[in-house]
Formats: structure tokens, C-alpha cells, sequence
């Protein structure tokens, strides 16, 4: 019996083909008939006579898929493949209608409360495009943003405050709503430039630079040490001091190491390849000729040569 996800493989191979990898053009629906269509559908999944699978889905069951399609979305944009692009978009767009329909089920919310909320959150979060506030540039407009942001938080603990009965509403701070669920270099990526819309930062790029020379040698005294607490500790600080590093050179953290760990493993499945034409299993050869052919595997895509433990 197939499963329900080498079902949904099966279906993607069975598509239409593309042409020059852009989607290919159907009906002429209109966006919001093609989201109604698309709810339809899943509602008529989760219907007592749909797909088991889609039925017994809870929000707790679908995190893992929510996530993974992000990241696929992140991949495709990478391809520059503009079919793979929207198609991941449709697999991800399919997770905020598939949690809607649940707690719709749930006479929760539904969907249409969904798209409102965001709908209004831009035109609040904009009052210099739909109302009389005026913002000179982008920075101006980041820190408009996270005032209102605050300003919503506060409005928004008064008001459970109030229902509740429990008084004085939770102090509120500039880093609230950086999700703890994010992955860790997102995670800081977002409390730092939190704290720098409001001026706690580096006056330049070269302060951040000092401070990663400060953690990598109180990492290397805690190392010759040997106390592991404090290892983790350093070297906590020392990828903090990173991801502050990729804050001021605009780069994504996530998305830098992603990056790295593909090259990594393009390279190492290429000294592998090496190996096995040599007559040799990679795992099997001394240091040394791992570094040889890591310097090949270097030098094949253009690069200088290196260690093998550096990407």
C-alpha cells in the first residue's frame, strides 16, 4: 500500500509539463477563485467520506511539514527554476489552509479570519502609504514598524488583562514576539535587529569583528581549560558574534550556512566519486590523500585550496 506522501510524489510526476521552467498557464481564475477552490478541496479531504490520511492531521502533526516546506520554498528560490518556485509555494500556501480548515473545524477560526487579520495588520503596519505618517527611508520605516508592534502588544495585554481580571498587564519589550520556536541563528538574527531599530548596536562592522576576536580567544582559554560548560558557553557567544556579523552584511544567517553545508556535501560526495575511480573506498584512505583530493575536489569548482574540514 503507498503512503499518502510517495502518493502526493506520484501525483507531482504526473503533472502537466512545464515549459522553460515556468508554470504552465490553466484556466482564467481569478487569485481569489483559485484559494476557494483550493479550501474547497481541503475541506472535502477532511470530510467524513475524504482521505484518511488528511483526516487524522492535527496542528501538532503538520509542524514538521510546515517547516520542511519552507525550507523547500527557500531551495526552489535558489534553483531560479520559477515552476519549482511556485509549485513549493502551493505545498506551502496548502499548510495555512490545511491548520484554517482544522480549526474551523474546531469552530476556532477560519481561514477568511486568517487573510483579514493580515490584510489589516499591512494597513496598520503602513501609515505611510495609507495614512498621513511620512517615513524618509527603509530604517525609518523598520523603526515605525516595531513601535506600532509594541504599541499592539500593549493594547492587546490590556486587554486580556482586563477580561482575566489579573491587573497590571505583562511589561512589555522591544523583543517580544521573536518566536523561540525559530531555529537558532534566525532566533538571534531577529533579537538583534530588534535591539538595533532602536540604536543598541556597533557603530561598524568593525566592532563585531573585535567582538568575534574576544569570543574565539576566551573559547580557546575555556578549551585549554577543559571546562565544558564554559565551552558552550564561548562558543555560544562566538555564533552569536556571527550571526550579528551576517546581520550587518545584510546576508540571511539560515540561509549562509545552508549554503555551506550544500557546498559541503558537494564536495564530499565528489571526493567520494574520486575515490571510487581510483579503486579506492574514500573512507578507507589515509588523511592525507582525503586532503589531495578535497584540494581536487577545491580546484574543479574554481577554489584555492584548503583543509578538509573547512567548506
Amino acid at each position: 500500500m503507498l503512503t499518502h506522501q510517495k502518493r502526493q510524489k506520484q501525483k507531482k510526476k504526473t503533472r502537466k509539463p512545464r515549459r522553460n521552467g515556468k508554470p504552465v498557464k490553466q484556466k482564467h481564475l481569478t487569485p481569489g477563485q483559485w484559494f476557494e477552490k483550493l479550501v474547497d478541496v481541503q475541506a472535502r479531504l477532511r470530510a467524513p467520506n475524504g482521505c484518511p490520511w488528511d483526516r487524522e492531521q492535527t496542528h501538532q502533526t503538520l509542524g514538521t511539514y510546515l517547516i520542511e516546506e519552507a525550507y523547500e520554498v527557500l531551495e526552489a528560490l535558489e534553483s531560479r527554476n520559477d515552476a519549482k518556485f511556485a509549485e513549493e509555494m502551493g505545498d506551502l500556501l496548502l499548510q495555512i489552509v490545511f491548520h484554517s480548515q482544522i480549526a474551523r473545524e474546531e469552530g476556532r477560526f477560519t481561514v477568511a479570519e486568517v487573510i483579514r487579520e493580515i490584510h489589516d495588520k499591512m494597513i496598520r503596519r503602513h501609515p505611510h502609504v495609507f495614512g498621513k505618517v511620512q517615513a524618509k527611508d527603509s530604517v525609518e520605516v523598520l523603526r515605525n514598524w516595531e513601535q506600532l508592534k509594541a504599541e499592539e502588544r500593549r493594547s492587546s495585554d490590556k486587554k486580556a488583562a482586563s477580561k482575566t481580571g489579573a491587573g497590571v498587564p505583562q511589561e512589555v519589550s522591544l523583543l517580544d514576539g521573536v518566536s523561540r520556536g525559530l531555529p537558532a541563528t534566525l532566533e538571534g538574527f531577529q533579537l538583534t535587529r530588534r535591539a538595533s531599530r532602536i540604536g543598541f548596536d556597533w557603530e561598524d562592522i568593525g566592532g563585531v569583528f573585535g567582538k568575534m576576536h574576544e569570543e574565539t580567544e576566551e573559547l580557546k582559554k575555556a578549551v585549554k581549560e577543559q571546562d565544558h560548560l564554559k565551552m558552550e558557553e564561548e562558543l555560544g557567544d562566538l555564533l552569536f558574534a556571527a550571526v550579528n556579523l551576517s546581520r550587518f552584511l545584510k546576508i540571511d544567517p539560515e540561509i549562509a550556512l545552508k549554503k555551506a553545508n550544500a557546498k559541503f556535501s558537494r564536495r564530499f560526495r565528489a571526493m567520494e566519486r574520486l575515490a571510487l575511480r581510483n579503486g579506492r573506498e574514500f573512507k578507507n584512505l589515509p588523511r592525507e590523500q582525503m586532503e589531495v583530493f578535497w584540494d581536487e575536489t577545491k580546484k574543479s569548482e574554481g577554489q584555492p585550496g584548503g583543509a578538509a574540514t573547512k567548506p
